[in-house]
């Protein structure tokens, strides 16, 4: 699983933020994304095996903290994930996270990793594997609606996943788009900076939208979106924090992750509770059908659900063992008697 020795079980490969960028550097973020994307689909196919439940959430008027746990039998893997809006305003990142993996048969970790930077690749790289099967035929225009910390991302996997090449942005902070068209710069997309969401949605065959503020919102107005298009919802990610009018999704083909989370914290909150949805799952398996015309508006509301953190973690495991871009972590007491915790605490004194 990694090139730790024998004599080195209780040690735990620790992926921190600054070997996380090593990794991906070494990778190539567009091939990552690939990668990540093959494993989130791949365990898609497999879903029934998992264990599902949605995340356990503490609320406050600040934000939220949550814990997104999953296993497929084997192998057990939870994610450590905070998501608090204002935070920019002091300084902090609106979402950081940590995961960890462990064997189900004895319970011993085998990674720990930082999950701030993965999160945001893998939540990319799901929407695209969902683009890729619900976009329309051709598609290679996004709209990108809020341009923060995961518009670069999401930018870069609909071009590495699903052909995009024009991405075109748009953010009530100017500086947020300016700062992602900077950062997109010599990525291979042509970036157009628009003033309003109605110029940003022009021509766009895919529309992201990704904002922050925990409130509904309607960043989408029902007159704004026209037939044939795919909607990428990933703003809405908690109860009351939504961004289309009801009426778009009264129009359109919803699909979701985990239906008995997306209902209360996705754009469907604003529906009725048995308001038909498909879940992307079956998508994948062909026991459900995606897209079926030319004019179908089809949307993902995507709240990201555990599996698709364990996907990733999957994939940073497989990866760090080949390029040992980890540090040994002594986070488990493991006395050479398992009956002897307190005698291995005594030799140390």
């Amino acid at each position: 699983m990694t090139n730790l020795k024998p004599s080195d079980k209780a040690l735990v490969p620790f992926v921190s933020v600054d070997k996380m960028m090593k990794l991906i550097h070494h990778i190539g973020v567009e091939d990552m994304l690939r990668g990540l994307a093959e494993y989130i689909e791949a365990d898609f196919k497999r879903w029934e095996l998992f264990d599902k439940t949605p995340r356990v959430a503490s609320h406050s008027e600040k934000g939220v903290i949550e814990l997104m746990p999953t296993s497929d039998g084997d192998v057990y893997g939870f994610k450590y994930v905070n998501g608090h809006p204002d935070n920019t305003k002091d300084g902090f990142q609106t979402v950081t996270a940590f995961g960890l993996l462990a064997n189900v048969d004895n319970g011993y970790p085998v990674l720990l990793t930082e999950m701030t930077i993965l999160t945001a690749l893998r939540t990319a790289a799901t929407s695209a594997v969902v683009a890729r099967l619900l976009a329309p035929k051709g598609a290679h225009v996004m709209a990108m609606i809020g341009n923060g910390a995961q518009s670069e991302f999401q930018s870069l996997a609909m071009k590495a996943i699903c052909g995009v090449d024009e991405v075109r942005l748009y953010d009530i902070d100017r500086a947020a788009t300016a700062k992602c068209a900077r950062n997109l710069a010599g990525s291979g997309i042509k970036v157009v900076e628009c003033h309003t969401a109605e110029d940003a949605i022009l021509g766009a065959q895919i529309i992201t939208t990704c904002t922050a503020d925990k409130q509904y919102a309607t960043i989408l107005t029902d007159n704004m979106v026209g037939s044939g298009v795919h909607i990428n919802a990933i703003g809405g990610d908690c109860p009351g924090k939504t961004e289309l009018a009801p009426a778009i999704l009264h129009r359109s083909d919803i699909f979701v992750e985990f239906p008995e989370q997306t209902r209360i914290e996705g754009e469907i909150q604003q529906l009725e509770a048995d308001h038909e949805v498909t879940e992307i799952w079956q998508v994948l398996t062909g026991q459900a059908e995606g897209r079926r015309t030319a004019e179908q508006i089809t949307l993902f509301d995507s709240v990201g659900f555990a599996i698709e953190d364990f996907s990733a973690l999957r994939y940073v495991r497989d990866q760090i063992a080949e390029t040992g871009l980890f540090q040994p972590l002594d986070l488990l007491a493991d006395p050479d008697d398992p009956r002897d915790l307190f005698g291995m605490l005594q030799r140390a004194g």
